[in-house]
C-alpha cells in the first residue's frame, strides 16, 4: 500500500549538473540535472524534506518541464 505521504523521487538516474540550464538563480547556483531538472541543492534536500517540500519541488520541476518546453517551441519558430 502506498501511503499519501509517499512521493516519489524524480530521479531517472540520468544525472548530469548542467550550468547553462534554468532561471538566473538556478544557473549561478550551478544549474539543474538534466535528467530531473531539479539544483543540487533540492537533490542534496530531497531525501530529508518532508512530503509537502517533496511535492513543491515536484511543483518547481513541472514548471520548469513548461519553461523548457516553450523555450524549445521559439527556438523551432525561430529556425
Amino acid at each position: 500500500m502506498i501511503d499519501d505521504d509517499d512521493v516519489p523521487s524524480p530521479c531517472i538516474s540520468l544525472c548530469k549538473m548542467d550550468p547553462s540550464l534554468g532561471a538566473a538563480e538556478e544557473r549561478a547556483a550551478g544549474g539543474l540535472c538534466t535528467g530531473c531538472l531539479r539544483t543540487l541543492d533540492e537533490i542534496i534536500e530531497w531525501g530529508r524534506a518532508t512530503p509537502e517540500r517533496k511535492r513543491v519541488i515536484r511543483q518547481l520541476i513541472a514548471a520548469r518541464n513548461v519553461d523548457a518546453a516553450d523555450a524549445d517551441a521559439a527556438d523551432a519558430d525561430a529556425a
